[in-house]
């Protein structure tokens, strides 16, 4: 069984950078492409970006192309995503998610493909 744990959240001044982490149990770093998605309120989950198994595939919303930055420490067992510039549209709860895969550079962008589920971090950005 696979367990998330996400964190790195808070209140951050529009402008500024947050650096959200995901702690993974089990072994995840062998097998497992993941991926950060965002739900704001009242608004559906989507997706923000995407990493494949190897890490050397990566993916991103048009909507934080440039400004956001995933990565992912296999030996750590941890994902990362580095915000900058932040806006207060990018406030949201960031949950990240993990899909068994068999091909190191296989990446997903669609909410229902992915088998695992942290709890969610909360990221607001005030003007």
């Amino acid at each position: 069984q696979v367990q998330l744990v996400e964190s790195g959240g808070g209140l951050v001044q529009a402008g500024g950078s947050l650096r959200l982490s995901c702690a993974a149990s089990g072994r995840t770093s062998v097998g497992y492409a993941k991926a950060w998605f965002r739900q704001a309120p009242g608004k559906e989950r989507e997706f923000v970006a995407a990493i494949s198994w190897s890490g050397g595939v990566t993916y991103y919303a048009d909507s934080v192309k440039g400004r956001f930055t995933i990565s992912r420490d296999n030996a750590k067992n941890t994902m990362y995503l580095q915000m900058n510039s932040l806006k207060p549209e990018d406030t949201a709860v960031y949950y990240c998610a993990a899909k068994r895969v068999r091909d190191l550079y296989e990446t997903r962008t669609v909410l229902n493909d992915y088998d695992y589920w942290g709890q969610g971090t909360q990221v607001t950005v005030s003007s």
